[in-house]
Protein backbone atom coordinates (compact mmCIF):
# COMPACT_ATOMS: atom_id res chain seq x y z
CA UNK A 1 0.00 0.00 0.00
CA UNK A 2 2.53 2.64 1.12
CA UNK A 3 4.97 1.17 -1.38
CA UNK A 4 2.47 1.77 -4.18
CA UNK A 5 1.75 5.31 -3.00
CA UNK A 6 5.48 6.07 -2.86
CA UNK A 7 5.88 4.67 -6.37
CA UNK A 8 3.16 6.95 -7.74
CA UNK A 9 4.63 10.02 -6.01
CA UNK A 10 8.16 9.16 -7.19
CA UNK A 11 6.80 8.79 -10.71
CA UNK A 12 5.23 12.26 -10.55
CA UNK A 13 8.34 13.90 -9.07
CA UNK A 14 10.66 12.21 -11.59
CA UNK A 15 8.38 13.32 -14.43
CA UNK A 16 8.55 16.95 -13.30
CA UNK A 17 12.35 16.68 -13.12
CA UNK A 18 12.50 14.80 -16.44
CA UNK A 19 14.65 12.36 -14.46
CA UNK A 20 15.99 8.95 -15.35
CA UNK A 21 14.61 5.71 -13.93
CA UNK A 22 17.60 5.50 -11.58
CA UNK A 23 16.62 8.78 -9.93
CA UNK A 24 12.99 7.65 -9.65
CA UNK A 25 14.14 4.69 -7.54
CA UNK A 26 16.16 7.02 -5.28
CA UNK A 27 13.15 9.29 -4.84
CA UNK A 28 10.87 6.40 -3.91
CA UNK A 29 13.37 4.94 -1.45
CA UNK A 30 13.70 8.24 0.42
CA UNK A 31 10.06 9.29 0.74
CA UNK A 32 9.20 9.23 4.43
CA UNK A 33 6.40 10.01 6.87
CA UNK A 34 6.16 13.82 7.11
CA UNK A 35 7.35 15.59 10.25
CA UNK A 36 5.23 18.73 9.77
CA UNK A 37 1.60 18.87 10.88
CA UNK A 38 -0.16 19.62 7.58
CA UNK A 39 1.60 16.96 5.49
CA UNK A 40 1.41 13.18 5.24
CA UNK A 41 4.62 12.26 3.37
CA UNK A 42 7.83 14.11 2.59
CA UNK A 43 10.85 13.91 0.30
CA UNK A 44 14.15 15.16 1.78
CA UNK A 45 15.78 16.78 -1.25
CA UNK A 46 19.33 16.25 0.03
CA UNK A 47 19.28 12.96 -1.85
CA UNK A 48 18.80 14.80 -5.17
CA UNK A 49 21.33 17.58 -4.62
CA UNK A 50 24.40 15.74 -5.94
CA UNK A 51 22.64 14.42 -9.04
CA UNK A 52 20.94 17.73 -9.92
CA UNK A 53 23.87 19.90 -8.74
CA UNK A 54 21.54 22.26 -6.86
CA UNK A 55 20.89 23.16 -3.24
CA UNK A 56 18.22 20.99 -1.54
CA UNK A 57 16.10 24.06 -0.67
CA UNK A 58 16.03 25.16 -4.33
CA UNK A 59 15.07 21.66 -5.49
CA UNK A 60 12.20 21.50 -2.97
CA UNK A 61 10.96 24.92 -4.06
CA UNK A 62 11.17 23.95 -7.74
CA UNK A 63 9.05 20.85 -7.12
CA UNK A 64 6.20 22.68 -5.34
CA UNK A 65 2.92 22.03 -7.14
CA UNK A 66 3.88 18.63 -8.49
CA UNK A 67 0.71 16.75 -9.47
CA UNK A 68 -0.20 13.09 -9.60
CA UNK A 69 -2.27 10.28 -8.13
CA UNK A 70 -2.69 10.49 -4.34
CA UNK A 71 -1.23 14.03 -4.22
CA UNK A 72 -3.70 16.68 -3.13
CA UNK A 73 -1.12 19.37 -2.47
CA UNK A 74 2.66 19.75 -2.27
CA UNK A 75 4.64 22.44 -0.49
CA UNK A 76 8.22 23.09 0.57
CA UNK A 77 9.55 23.54 4.09
CA UNK A 78 13.26 24.19 3.85
CA UNK A 79 14.91 21.26 2.01
CA UNK A 80 11.78 19.07 2.34
CA UNK A 81 9.09 18.67 -0.28
CA UNK A 82 5.93 17.82 1.68
CA UNK A 83 2.88 16.03 0.32
CA UNK A 84 -0.68 16.33 1.52
CA UNK A 85 -2.47 13.22 0.27
CA UNK A 86 -5.95 12.71 -1.05
CA UNK A 87 -7.47 10.75 1.82
CA UNK A 88 -10.37 9.41 -0.22
CA UNK A 89 -7.84 7.76 -2.55
CA UNK A 90 -5.91 6.39 0.43
CA UNK A 91 -9.06 4.89 1.94
CA UNK A 92 -9.85 3.24 -1.40
CA UNK A 93 -6.29 1.86 -1.44
CA UNK A 94 -6.70 0.56 2.11
CA UNK A 95 -9.80 -1.40 1.12
CA UNK A 96 -7.91 -3.09 -1.74
CA UNK A 97 -4.86 -3.94 0.35
CA UNK A 98 -4.16 -7.68 0.67
CA UNK A 99 -2.05 -9.13 3.45
CA UNK A 100 0.21 -11.27 1.35
CA UNK A 101 3.79 -11.06 0.16
CA UNK A 102 5.66 -12.50 -2.78
CA UNK A 103 6.88 -16.06 -2.18
CA UNK A 104 10.66 -16.29 -2.10
CA UNK A 105 10.75 -20.10 -2.08
CA UNK A 106 13.57 -20.16 0.48
CA UNK A 107 13.44 -22.61 3.36
CA UNK A 108 14.70 -21.49 6.74
CA UNK A 109 14.70 -23.10 10.16
CA UNK A 110 14.05 -21.00 13.23
CA UNK A 111 15.14 -22.79 16.38
CA UNK A 112 13.60 -21.30 19.51
CA UNK A 113 12.51 -22.15 23.04
CA UNK A 114 15.28 -24.77 23.57
CA UNK A 115 14.40 -25.73 27.15
CA UNK A 116 16.19 -27.99 29.61
CA UNK A 117 14.23 -31.09 30.60
CA UNK A 118 14.99 -30.66 34.30
CA UNK A 119 12.69 -27.72 34.99
CA UNK A 120 9.47 -26.07 33.76
CA UNK A 121 9.41 -23.32 31.15
CA UNK A 122 9.98 -19.98 32.84
CA UNK A 123 9.51 -16.27 32.18
CA UNK A 124 12.61 -16.17 29.97
CA UNK A 125 11.15 -18.92 27.79
CA UNK A 126 7.99 -16.85 27.41
CA UNK A 127 10.05 -14.08 25.80
CA UNK A 128 11.93 -16.61 23.66
CA UNK A 129 8.75 -18.34 22.51
CA UNK A 130 6.86 -15.10 21.93
CA UNK A 131 9.69 -13.86 19.71
CA UNK A 132 10.15 -17.24 18.02
CA UNK A 133 6.49 -17.62 17.14
CA UNK A 134 6.14 -14.03 15.93
CA UNK A 135 9.34 -14.09 13.86
CA UNK A 136 8.25 -17.37 12.27
CA UNK A 137 4.91 -15.80 11.31
CA UNK A 138 6.70 -12.72 9.99
CA UNK A 139 9.09 -14.74 7.82
CA UNK A 140 6.13 -16.67 6.40
CA UNK A 141 4.38 -13.39 5.56
CA UNK A 142 7.48 -12.38 3.62
CA UNK A 143 7.27 -15.58 1.61
CA UNK A 144 9.70 -17.93 3.33
CA UNK A 145 9.00 -21.56 4.06
CA UNK A 146 9.61 -21.73 7.80
CA UNK A 147 10.45 -24.82 9.84
CA UNK A 148 9.86 -24.15 13.53
CA UNK A 149 12.30 -26.22 15.57
CA UNK A 150 12.74 -26.94 19.25
CA UNK A 151 16.00 -28.41 20.57
CA UNK A 152 15.45 -29.94 24.00
CA UNK A 153 18.52 -30.17 26.20
CA UNK A 154 17.61 -33.54 27.73
CA UNK A 155 21.07 -34.76 28.77
CA UNK A 156 23.99 -33.49 30.79
CA UNK A 157 25.00 -32.87 34.37
CA UNK A 158 21.97 -30.69 35.19
CA UNK A 159 19.60 -33.44 34.06
CA UNK A 160 21.50 -35.97 36.17
CA UNK A 161 21.11 -33.70 39.21
CA UNK A 162 17.31 -33.87 38.97
CA UNK A 163 17.51 -37.63 38.32
CA UNK A 164 19.78 -38.24 41.31
CA UNK A 165 17.60 -36.21 43.68
CA UNK A 166 14.55 -38.17 42.55
CA UNK A 167 16.43 -41.47 42.94
CA UNK A 168 17.51 -40.67 46.51
CA UNK A 169 14.55 -38.66 47.78
CA UNK A 170 11.63 -39.45 45.47
CA UNK A 171 10.56 -42.66 47.25
CA UNK A 172 8.24 -43.76 44.45
CA UNK A 173 6.42 -40.43 44.24
CA UNK A 174 4.73 -39.40 40.99
CA UNK A 175 3.25 -36.15 39.69
CA UNK A 176 -0.19 -37.70 40.22
CA UNK A 177 0.50 -38.73 43.83
CA UNK A 178 1.83 -35.25 44.60
CA UNK A 179 -0.90 -33.51 42.56
CA UNK A 180 1.77 -31.62 40.64
CA UNK A 181 2.08 -30.66 36.99
CA UNK A 182 4.69 -33.16 35.70
CA UNK A 183 7.36 -30.65 34.64
CA UNK A 184 7.02 -28.80 37.95
CA UNK A 185 7.42 -32.13 39.71
CA UNK A 186 10.75 -32.68 37.93
CA UNK A 187 11.88 -29.09 38.57
CA UNK A 188 11.31 -29.49 42.30
CA UNK A 189 13.93 -32.27 42.39
CA UNK A 190 16.49 -30.13 40.59
CA UNK A 191 16.05 -27.43 43.24
CA UNK A 192 16.12 -30.11 45.96
CA UNK A 193 19.49 -31.38 44.66
CA UNK A 194 21.06 -27.93 45.09
CA UNK A 195 19.69 -27.66 48.62
CA UNK A 196 20.79 -31.16 49.67
CA UNK A 197 24.25 -30.60 48.19
CA UNK A 198 24.98 -28.12 50.97
CA UNK A 199 24.79 -30.91 53.56
CA UNK A 200 25.85 -33.75 51.21
CA UNK A 201 28.75 -32.44 49.04
CA UNK A 202 29.32 -35.92 47.59
CA UNK A 203 26.15 -35.49 45.51
CA UNK A 204 28.07 -33.41 42.94
CA UNK A 205 30.53 -36.26 42.32
CA UNK A 206 27.69 -38.79 42.18
CA UNK A 207 25.89 -36.69 39.56
CA UNK A 208 29.03 -36.72 37.37
CA UNK A 209 29.30 -40.47 37.78
CA UNK A 210 25.66 -40.79 36.75
CA UNK A 211 26.40 -38.75 33.61
CA UNK A 212 29.20 -41.15 32.68
CA UNK A 213 26.84 -44.10 33.20
CA UNK A 214 24.22 -42.39 31.06
CA UNK A 215 26.69 -41.86 28.21
CA UNK A 216 27.81 -45.49 28.60
CA UNK A 217 24.10 -46.41 28.07
CA UNK A 218 23.75 -48.05 31.49
CA UNK A 219 20.27 -49.65 31.45
CA UNK A 220 19.19 -48.62 34.94
CA UNK A 221 20.36 -45.03 34.46
CA UNK A 222 18.67 -44.77 31.06
CA UNK A 223 15.41 -46.15 32.47
CA UNK A 224 15.36 -43.51 35.22
CA UNK A 225 16.26 -40.82 32.68
CA UNK A 226 13.40 -41.81 30.35
CA UNK A 227 10.95 -41.73 33.23
CA UNK A 228 12.00 -38.22 34.30
CA UNK A 229 12.08 -37.01 30.68
CA UNK A 230 8.56 -38.30 30.00
CA UNK A 231 7.26 -36.49 33.07
CA UNK A 232 8.87 -33.26 31.91
CA UNK A 233 7.72 -33.63 28.29
CA UNK A 234 4.10 -34.17 29.31
CA UNK A 235 4.09 -30.99 31.37
CA UNK A 236 6.03 -28.87 28.88
CA UNK A 237 3.73 -29.77 25.98
CA UNK A 238 0.78 -28.68 28.09
CA UNK A 239 2.38 -25.25 28.56
CA UNK A 240 3.31 -24.98 24.88
CA UNK A 241 -0.28 -25.71 23.92
CA UNK A 242 -1.52 -23.07 26.32
CA UNK A 243 0.73 -20.31 24.95
CA UNK A 244 0.19 -21.35 21.32
CA UNK A 245 3.80 -22.34 20.69
CA UNK A 246 3.99 -24.84 17.83
CA UNK A 247 6.93 -26.76 16.40
CA UNK A 248 7.32 -28.60 13.12
CA UNK A 249 10.23 -30.61 14.42
CA UNK A 250 11.60 -31.55 17.83
CA UNK A 251 15.30 -32.29 18.30
CA UNK A 252 16.65 -33.91 21.45
CA UNK A 253 20.27 -33.50 22.45
CA UNK A 254 20.30 -37.15 23.55
CA UNK A 255 19.96 -38.13 19.87
CA UNK A 256 23.00 -36.14 18.65
CA UNK A 257 25.51 -35.78 21.50
CA UNK A 258 27.53 -38.82 20.34
CA UNK A 259 27.23 -38.30 16.58
CA UNK A 260 29.97 -35.67 16.23
CA UNK A 261 33.03 -37.90 16.73
CA UNK A 262 33.66 -38.55 12.98
CA UNK A 263 33.52 -34.79 12.35
CA UNK A 264 35.81 -34.11 15.31
CA UNK A 265 38.33 -36.67 14.00
CA UNK A 266 38.19 -35.01 10.58
CA UNK A 267 38.71 -31.64 12.26
CA UNK A 268 41.77 -32.92 14.12
CA UNK A 269 43.31 -34.02 10.82
CA UNK A 270 42.59 -30.61 9.27
CA UNK A 271 44.08 -28.84 12.29
CA UNK A 272 40.78 -27.24 13.25
CA UNK A 273 40.70 -29.18 16.54
CA UNK A 274 43.59 -29.80 18.91
CA UNK A 275 44.02 -32.25 21.80
CA UNK A 276 44.92 -30.63 25.10
CA UNK A 277 47.41 -32.19 27.57
CA UNK A 278 44.58 -33.46 29.79
CA UNK A 279 42.87 -35.11 26.78
CA UNK A 280 40.15 -32.52 26.17
CA UNK A 281 39.58 -31.58 22.52
CA UNK A 282 39.20 -27.92 21.58
CA UNK A 283 38.75 -25.75 18.51
CA UNK A 284 41.67 -23.39 17.99
CA UNK A 285 40.06 -19.99 17.36
CA UNK A 286 42.49 -17.54 18.96
CA UNK A 287 43.29 -14.70 18.57
CA UNK A 288 39.98 -13.85 16.84
CA UNK A 289 37.84 -15.67 19.42
CA UNK A 290 38.54 -17.68 22.57
CA UNK A 291 39.27 -21.36 21.96
CA UNK A 292 36.28 -23.67 22.42
CA UNK A 293 36.13 -27.10 24.10
CA UNK A 294 34.18 -29.57 21.92
CA UNK A 295 34.78 -32.73 23.99
CA UNK A 296 35.72 -33.03 27.67
CA UNK A 297 38.85 -34.80 28.87
CA UNK A 298 36.72 -37.68 30.26
CA UNK A 299 35.10 -38.11 26.85
CA UNK A 300 31.71 -36.68 27.81
CA UNK A 301 29.95 -34.21 25.53
CA UNK A 302 29.31 -30.48 25.86
CA UNK A 303 26.75 -28.27 24.05
CA UNK A 304 29.17 -27.77 21.16
CA UNK A 305 29.49 -31.55 20.65
CA UNK A 306 25.76 -31.71 20.02
CA UNK A 307 25.66 -28.72 17.65
CA UNK A 308 28.61 -30.08 15.65
CA UNK A 309 26.42 -33.06 14.74
CA UNK A 310 23.00 -31.41 14.63
CA UNK A 311 23.67 -28.36 12.45
CA UNK A 312 25.08 -30.25 9.41
CA UNK A 313 22.19 -32.71 9.83
CA UNK A 314 19.67 -29.84 9.63
CA UNK A 315 21.11 -28.43 6.40
CA UNK A 316 21.36 -31.84 4.76
CA UNK A 317 18.05 -33.30 5.94
CA UNK A 318 15.86 -30.21 5.43
CA UNK A 319 17.72 -28.57 2.49
CA UNK A 320 17.87 -25.28 4.38
CA UNK A 321 18.78 -21.94 2.90
CA UNK A 322 19.27 -20.44 6.34
CA UNK A 323 19.43 -21.46 10.01
CA UNK A 324 18.39 -19.05 12.77
CA UNK A 325 19.11 -19.64 16.45
CA UNK A 326 17.09 -17.57 18.91
CA UNK A 327 18.53 -17.36 22.43
CA UNK A 328 19.25 -14.95 25.28
CA UNK A 329 22.24 -12.62 24.95
CA UNK A 330 24.58 -14.82 27.03
CA UNK A 331 24.98 -17.16 24.04
CA UNK A 332 26.46 -14.54 21.68
CA UNK A 333 30.05 -15.73 22.04
CA UNK A 334 29.06 -19.40 21.81
CA UNK A 335 27.33 -19.01 18.44
CA UNK A 336 30.15 -16.84 17.05
CA UNK A 337 32.49 -19.67 17.96
CA UNK A 338 30.24 -22.31 16.38
CA UNK A 339 29.89 -20.38 13.11
CA UNK A 340 33.66 -19.89 12.97
CA UNK A 341 34.21 -23.63 13.59
CA UNK A 342 31.84 -24.55 10.75
CA UNK A 343 33.67 -22.11 8.46
CA UNK A 344 37.02 -23.70 9.34
CA UNK A 345 35.56 -27.15 8.72
CA UNK A 346 34.64 -26.02 5.20
CA UNK A 347 30.83 -25.92 5.36
CA UNK A 348 29.68 -23.36 2.77
CA UNK A 349 26.39 -22.85 4.61
CA UNK A 350 28.18 -21.49 7.70
CA UNK A 351 27.68 -17.92 6.44
CA UNK A 352 23.92 -18.56 6.36
CA UNK A 353 23.73 -19.39 10.07
CA UNK A 354 22.37 -16.49 12.08
CA UNK A 355 22.09 -15.92 15.82
CA UNK A 356 19.33 -13.61 17.03
CA UNK A 357 19.70 -12.71 20.69
CA UNK A 358 17.45 -10.90 23.12
CA UNK A 359 17.85 -9.16 26.45
CA UNK A 360 17.00 -10.84 29.72
CA UNK A 361 13.61 -10.55 31.40
CA UNK A 362 14.22 -9.17 34.87
CA UNK A 363 12.00 -9.14 37.92
CA UNK A 364 11.79 -6.34 40.50
CA UNK A 365 13.72 -8.58 42.94
CA UNK A 366 16.53 -9.44 40.50
CA UNK A 367 17.72 -12.11 38.08
CA UNK A 368 16.04 -15.53 38.02
CA UNK A 369 18.07 -18.51 39.25
CA UNK A 370 16.78 -22.05 38.66
CA UNK A 371 19.00 -23.78 41.19
CA UNK A 372 17.83 -21.45 43.97
CA UNK A 373 14.18 -21.89 43.09
CA UNK A 374 13.72 -18.17 42.36
CA UNK A 375 12.59 -18.67 38.77
CA UNK A 376 9.13 -17.45 37.82
CA UNK A 377 7.59 -20.45 36.09
CA UNK A 378 5.60 -19.66 32.95
CA UNK A 379 2.49 -21.44 34.25
CA UNK A 380 2.58 -19.55 37.55
CA UNK A 381 3.02 -16.21 35.81
CA UNK A 382 0.13 -16.89 33.44
CA UNK A 383 -2.08 -17.77 36.41
CA UNK A 384 -1.03 -14.60 38.24
CA UNK A 385 -1.80 -12.38 35.25
CA UNK A 386 -5.04 -14.29 34.64
CA UNK A 387 -6.20 -13.48 38.19
CA UNK A 388 -5.44 -9.81 37.57
CA UNK A 389 -7.42 -10.03 34.31
CA UNK A 390 -10.37 -11.63 36.11
CA UNK A 391 -10.47 -8.71 38.54
CA UNK A 392 -10.41 -6.19 35.69
CA UNK A 393 -13.16 -7.99 33.75
CA UNK A 394 -15.40 -8.25 36.83
CA UNK A 395 -15.29 -4.47 37.24
CA UNK A 396 -16.68 -4.04 33.73
CA UNK A 397 -18.84 -7.14 33.26
CA UNK A 398 -20.01 -8.40 36.68
CA UNK A 399 -22.65 -10.76 35.27
CA UNK A 400 -20.50 -13.07 33.13
CA UNK A 401 -20.72 -16.80 33.72
CA UNK A 402 -17.68 -18.42 35.36
CA UNK A 403 -16.86 -20.27 32.12
CA UNK A 404 -16.98 -17.13 30.00
CA UNK A 405 -15.04 -15.15 32.63
CA UNK A 406 -12.25 -17.75 32.58
CA UNK A 407 -12.20 -17.90 28.78
CA UNK A 408 -11.84 -14.15 28.41
CA UNK A 409 -9.32 -13.88 31.24
CA UNK A 410 -7.10 -16.56 29.67
CA UNK A 411 -7.00 -14.77 26.30
CA UNK A 412 -6.44 -11.38 27.93
CA UNK A 413 -3.68 -12.73 30.20
CA UNK A 414 -1.76 -14.29 27.30
CA UNK A 415 -2.21 -11.14 25.22
CA UNK A 416 -0.91 -9.08 28.14
CA UNK A 417 2.20 -11.23 28.58
CA UNK A 418 3.07 -11.63 24.91
CA UNK A 419 2.52 -7.98 24.05
CA UNK A 420 4.61 -6.81 27.02
CA UNK A 421 7.45 -9.08 25.86
CA UNK A 422 7.20 -8.04 22.19
CA UNK A 423 6.71 -4.29 22.49
CA UNK A 424 10.27 -3.77 23.74
CA UNK A 425 13.18 -3.86 21.28
CA UNK A 426 14.57 -7.40 21.12
CA UNK A 427 18.05 -6.56 22.38
CA UNK A 428 16.85 -4.58 25.39
CA UNK A 429 16.28 -6.04 28.83
CA UNK A 430 12.73 -6.06 30.15
CA UNK A 431 11.60 -5.37 33.70
CA UNK A 432 8.41 -7.42 33.80
CA UNK A 433 5.63 -6.07 36.05
CA UNK A 434 2.48 -8.24 35.84
CA UNK A 435 0.02 -5.60 37.08
CA UNK A 436 1.12 -3.08 34.44
CA UNK A 437 0.92 -5.68 31.65
CA UNK A 438 -2.78 -6.39 32.25
CA UNK A 439 -3.97 -2.77 32.38
CA UNK A 440 -6.79 -1.93 29.94
CA UNK A 441 -5.22 1.51 29.46
CA UNK A 442 -1.80 2.39 28.08
CA UNK A 443 0.58 0.45 25.87
CA UNK A 444 -0.67 -3.04 26.69
CA UNK A 445 -2.12 -6.13 25.03
CA UNK A 446 -5.50 -5.72 26.78
CA UNK A 447 -5.69 -2.13 25.47
CA UNK A 448 -5.24 -3.41 21.90
CA UNK A 449 -7.85 -6.14 22.44
CA UNK A 450 -10.28 -3.67 24.02
CA UNK A 451 -9.92 -1.26 21.07
CA UNK A 452 -10.54 -4.11 18.62
CA UNK A 453 -13.61 -5.34 20.54
CA UNK A 454 -14.98 -1.78 20.54
CA UNK A 455 -14.59 -1.58 16.75
CA UNK A 456 -16.23 -4.97 16.27
CA UNK A 457 -19.16 -3.80 18.38
CA UNK A 458 -19.65 -0.88 15.98
CA UNK A 459 -19.66 -3.26 13.00
CA UNK A 460 -22.28 -5.49 14.64
CA UNK A 461 -24.55 -2.54 15.39
CA UNK A 462 -24.11 -1.13 11.87
CA UNK A 463 -25.34 -4.28 10.10
CA UNK A 464 -29.01 -3.33 10.28
CA UNK A 465 -28.47 0.30 9.29
CA UNK A 466 -28.37 1.94 5.87
CA UNK A 467 -25.09 3.48 4.75
CA UNK A 468 -25.01 7.14 3.89
CA UNK A 469 -22.01 8.62 2.10
CA UNK A 470 -20.59 11.83 3.53
CA UNK A 471 -19.33 14.49 1.12
CA UNK A 472 -15.78 14.25 2.42
CA UNK A 473 -13.56 13.21 5.29
CA UNK A 474 -12.85 16.52 6.95
CA UNK A 475 -12.24 15.84 10.63
CA UNK A 476 -8.69 15.75 11.95
CA UNK A 477 -9.23 12.46 13.80
CA UNK A 478 -10.28 10.78 10.55
CA UNK A 479 -7.23 12.13 8.78
CA UNK A 480 -4.88 11.06 11.56
CA UNK A 481 -6.29 7.54 11.60
CA UNK A 482 -5.82 7.17 7.83
CA UNK A 483 -2.25 8.48 8.08
CA UNK A 484 -1.31 5.87 10.70
CA UNK A 485 -2.33 3.07 8.34
CA UNK A 486 0.43 4.26 6.00
CA UNK A 487 3.04 3.18 8.58
CA UNK A 488 2.02 -0.51 8.50
CA UNK A 489 4.37 -1.71 5.75
CA UNK A 490 7.32 0.19 7.21
CA UNK A 491 6.61 -1.44 10.57
CA UNK A 492 6.73 -4.93 9.02
CA UNK A 493 9.86 -4.15 7.00
CA UNK A 494 11.60 -2.81 10.11
CA UNK A 495 10.64 -5.96 12.03
CA UNK A 496 12.39 -8.05 9.37
CA UNK A 497 15.37 -5.74 9.13
CA UNK A 498 16.00 -5.65 12.88
CA UNK A 499 14.52 -9.01 13.92
CA UNK A 500 12.49 -7.11 16.49
CA UNK A 501 8.70 -7.19 16.72
CA UNK A 502 8.51 -3.94 18.68
CA UNK A 503 8.01 -2.01 15.42
CA UNK A 504 4.71 -3.80 14.78
CA UNK A 505 3.67 -3.59 18.44
CA UNK A 506 4.31 0.17 18.47
CA UNK A 507 2.38 0.54 15.20
CA UNK A 508 -0.59 -1.20 16.88
CA UNK A 509 -0.42 1.13 19.86
CA UNK A 510 -0.35 4.19 17.60
CA UNK A 511 -3.19 2.81 15.44
CA UNK A 512 -5.38 2.09 18.47
CA UNK A 513 -4.70 5.54 19.92
CA UNK A 514 -5.73 7.15 16.62
CA UNK A 515 -8.83 4.93 16.41
CA UNK A 516 -9.93 5.76 19.97
CA UNK A 517 -9.55 9.50 19.32
CA UNK A 518 -11.67 9.05 16.18
CA UNK A 519 -14.23 6.92 18.08
CA UNK A 520 -14.67 9.46 20.88
CA UNK A 521 -15.10 12.43 18.54
CA UNK A 522 -16.98 11.02 15.56
CA UNK A 523 -20.43 9.53 15.34
CA UNK A 524 -20.24 6.46 13.10
CA UNK A 525 -23.83 5.36 13.65
CA UNK A 526 -26.68 7.86 13.61
CA UNK A 527 -30.25 7.00 14.54
CA UNK A 528 -31.31 5.72 11.12
CA UNK A 529 -28.07 5.32 9.18
CA UNK A 530 -24.31 4.94 9.35
CA UNK A 531 -21.66 7.19 7.83
CA UNK A 532 -20.25 5.12 4.98
CA UNK A 533 -16.65 6.37 5.01
CA UNK A 534 -16.41 6.30 8.78
CA UNK A 535 -17.69 2.75 8.87
CA UNK A 536 -15.14 1.82 6.21
CA UNK A 537 -12.43 3.24 8.46
CA UNK A 538 -13.67 1.02 11.30
CA UNK A 539 -13.65 -1.99 8.95
CA UNK A 540 -10.08 -1.30 7.91
CA UNK A 541 -9.02 -0.80 11.53
CA UNK A 542 -10.40 -4.25 12.37
CA UNK A 543 -8.63 -5.86 9.40
CA UNK A 544 -5.24 -4.35 10.17
CA UNK A 545 -5.38 -5.05 13.91
CA UNK A 546 -6.51 -8.66 13.41
CA UNK A 547 -3.72 -9.31 10.94
CA UNK A 548 -1.08 -7.66 13.14
CA UNK A 549 -2.18 -9.73 16.14
CA UNK A 550 -2.01 -12.84 13.99
CA UNK A 551 1.64 -12.05 13.16
CA UNK A 552 2.32 -11.51 16.88
CA UNK A 553 0.58 -14.82 17.66
CA UNK A 554 -1.92 -13.11 19.96
CA UNK A 555 -5.54 -14.26 20.12
CA UNK A 556 -8.32 -11.68 20.44
CA UNK A 557 -11.92 -11.47 21.61
CA UNK A 558 -15.09 -10.48 19.75
CA UNK A 559 -16.33 -8.95 23.01
CA UNK A 560 -14.33 -7.96 26.07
Amino acid sequence: MLDRIKSEIAKSVAKKLSAEKKLKAVIKENIEIAKVKDADLALPCFVLAKELKEEPKKIAKKLVGVKGRFIEESFAVGPYLNFKLNLEDILAELKKYEFKAKRKKKRIMIEYSSPNSNKPLHLGHLRNDSLGMALSNLYEFFGYEVIRANLVNDRGIHICKAMLAYKFFGKGKTPKSEKKKPDHFVGDYYVLFEKKKQEMPQLEKQAREMLKKWEAKDKETRKLWQKIKNYWLEGAKETYKRIGSKFDVWFFESEFYDKAKPLIEKGIKKGVFKVREDGAIYAELEPELPNKIVLRADGTSVYATNDLALTPYKFEKYKLHEQIWLTAHEQQLYFKQMVKIFEKLGFEWAKRCKHIWYGLVLLPHGKMKSREGTVVDADDLIEEVKELAINEIKKRYPNLTKTELNRRAEIIALAAIKFMLLKIETKKEIMFRPKESVSFDGETGPYILYSLARAKSILRKAKAKKRKKSKELINDTEKELIKVFLEFEDALNNCMRNHSMHHLAQFLIKLCEAFNSFYHQQQVIEQNYVHKQRLELVEQFVRFVEFSLKILNIDYLEEM
